[in-house]
């Protein structure tokens, strides 16, 4: 179970709450401490108040800098903003970018399941690339530590933040068909960045059903990165630890954090 009570905004539609999760032992994941989101650069004057509202004191942004460049974040006043980007600040959002502005290139790159292998690679990178590896630790500490409201974000909010929630989720002990469930729930909140995607694969001249695997939350593309966990450090707490590097002191305040 989700508590939805504080969004979404009308100008970020995945915007959401992290909390209101039950714990196998039965503690409630509080709300208004932490929250996940699609782009932050179209917020309008009120869903900045509301922001205000929540005690957002903290932003942090998983994109990479092609992103960021085009498409800054508007920050409610005060808060601090922390880049993590978890792709190794590469050219990816670029070159997918240059991919859908070329017909034979996009169909060559994701036609006969190529856009399907893509996002599985996705999440596999997110759990063991350096980068991912040294973003997500600190997605971690930066709520540990926090004071106020923490907004976790990408572009659409459904991949490599669809990982970070799935991370905090576990660390607090939220059963894993909880954490599906939440990745999943993007699906519904999608529908204008889908309509805005495919619009431009018409503008230049792109079959649209290629990327329509890209533009969805899949269980298989979560499972695929619980699987990475397994292959490279055995266990989810393996990955914790030698992936990681999070201590116990550091994850006992984020559930200290997180846990009413």
């Amino acid at each position: 179970m989700t508590n939805q009570a504080a969004g979404p905004l009308s100008t970020a539609p995945n915007f959401r709450d992290l909390g209101g999760h039950t714990t196998r032992s039965g503690a409630r994941v509080r709300t208004g401490v932490a929250f996940r989101s699609d782009a932050l650069d179209r917020l309008d004057a009120a869903d900045m108040r509301m922001l205000g509202d929540l005690g957002v004191r903290q932003v942090i942004d998983l994109r990479t800098s092609f992103e960021r460049a085009s498409k800054p974040d508007a920050l409610p006043e005060g808060a601090d903003y922390a880049v993590l980007d978890v792709q190794g600040d590469h050219s990816t959002g670029a070159d997918l970018v240059e991919v859908l502005t070329d017909p034979a290139r996009a169909e060559a790159v994701f036609g006969d399941g190529g856009a399907t292998s893509f996002m599985h690679e996705v999440n596999r990178v997110l759990v063991t690339a350096e980068d991912a590896r040294a973003g997500y630790a600190e997605v971690v500490r930066r709520i540990a530590a926090g004071a106020g409201a923490t907004v976790v974000h990408c572009s659409a909010g459904k991949d490599r933040t669809g990982w970070a929630a799935a991370l905090v989720l576990e660390l607090v002990d939220v059963p894993r068909e909880a954490v599906v469930a939440d990745y999943l729930a993007s699906n519904d909140r999608l529908s204008g960045i889908q309509a805005s995607m495919r619009a431009a694969c018409e503008r230049s001249g792109v079959d649209p059903a290629l990327i329509e695997p890209m533009t969805k939350c899949r269980r298989a593309y979560l499972d695929e990165a619980y699987a990475e966990v397994e292959r490279a450090f055995g266990s989810f707490e393996g990955y914790i630890r030698d992936g990681l590097g999070l201590d116990s002191p550091t994850i006992e305040a984020l559930r200290g954090r997180m846990l009413g």
